[in-house]
């Protein structure tokens, strides 16, 4: 086990250095920078002295420098907790992100709660009630939401709710509360507003997520062991939810892993936009549309990184829950 995980940490280090490094070549391939497009604006409203000032902040942040002295000036403050400065913002990356990182996870964490209520038990409820009448019930609504995109289903939210209930669902905060110190009140405000992004975002996850239960739990009821469980005299429901779907569960613990943990950080950025969330994706889809590079790298590293994190827990939590895999 320690050597195991001795080498995922090793082959993790390696994989970020490298992520690091092709992701801010690619946000730098663009012709220009942010300071052209700076230089730009403020000659656009009349400022004369335009061009000296970005020259000087273009010196300041190295940008006057190759690419690569660029990078490792970047890379090597970023091991030290200062992942650089946001442009657009003229404020450090870490405070950017810091300011948005909590509601970012509470999303996360409850999109992926509602998806898990919902589909589990539907899941199961239809592989062993394979082609009855619920069963093709929930197939049909599962396939119709894997065929909805969420950002659709987002604007039509807005409408319904804006135009038809003169409600407001845009943002996590009321007008009131956006810029309000903390208190029972906003947060009281914040979950009235939260119910809303979470569901849209558990739309096609829950659609998907019964589908791949169903799946794999018929595969396994058919397996021997289920067979030999009955055969002792075991009820139906043990046999079930004890045996079968600790089994069948697998592919989701795969996806918790690989999805749910980067998806902190990137869950469904277009969702967000739509509503205007003040979470992390739109910032990050902002900081490539103006390359904003400090920012846009940050980001994305830290999903790397969460990706790879994701990705050694579930080895850890597979290896606990299916006694047939071994680490070693």
């Amino acid at each position: 086990m320690v050597s195991f995980l001795i080498r995922r940490v090793f082959y993790a280090i390696i994989m970020l250095i490298l992520v690091s490094f092709i992701s801010f070549l690619i946000i730098n391939l663009p012709a220009g920078d942010f300071m052209d497009q700076k230089i730009a604006e403020l000659e656009a409203r009349g400022d004369k002295s335009a061009v000296a000032r970005v020259e000087d902040y273009r010196v300041r942040y190295g940008l006057d420098k190759p690419m690569l002295t660029q990078y490792w000036i970047w890379i090597s403050n970023f091991v030290r907790g200062d992942f650089g400065l946001s442009f657009q913002f003229e404020r450090p990356v870490k405070e950017l992100i810091g300011q948005r990182l909590t509601l970012s996870i509470l999303l996360s964490l409850t999109t992926l709660t509602i998806t898990w209520l919902i589909a589990i038990p539907l899941g199961v409820y239809s592989a062993v009630n394979q082609y009855s009448i619920g069963d093709q019930v929930i197939t049909t609504i599962a396939f119709i939401g894997i065929g909805l995109p969420g950002f659709l289903l987002a604007l039509l939210v807005l409408y319904v709710a804006i135009v038809i209930l003169n409600q407001d669902v845009v943002g996590l905060f009321s007008r009131e509360f956006q810029d309000a110190p903390w208190s029972l009140a906003k947060i009281w405000d914040l979950l009235k507003h939260l119910w809303v992004p979470a569901l849209i975002g558990a739309v096609t996850g829950t659609a998907g997520t019964i589908r791949i239960m169903r799946g794999n739990l018929l595969d396994t009821l058919g397996q021997p062991f289920i067979e030999a469980a009955r055969a002792r005299g075991l009820k139906s429901r043990r046999v079930i939810w004890k045996h079968a779907v600790r089994m069948a569960i697998t592919p989701l613990v795969i996806i918790l892993g690989t999805e749910a943990f980067p998806g902190i950080l990137a869950g469904n950025i277009l969702v967000e936009v739509v509503l205007g969330l003040p979470t992390i994706g739109p910032l990050y889809i902002n900081a490539l549309t103006t390359q904003d590079m400090f920012m846009a790298g940050t980001v994305l590293v830290l999903i790397v990184f969460l990706l790879l994190v994701g990705n050694l827990i579930t080895d850890l939590v597979l290896a606990w829950i299916d006694p047939r895999v071994r680490l070693e």
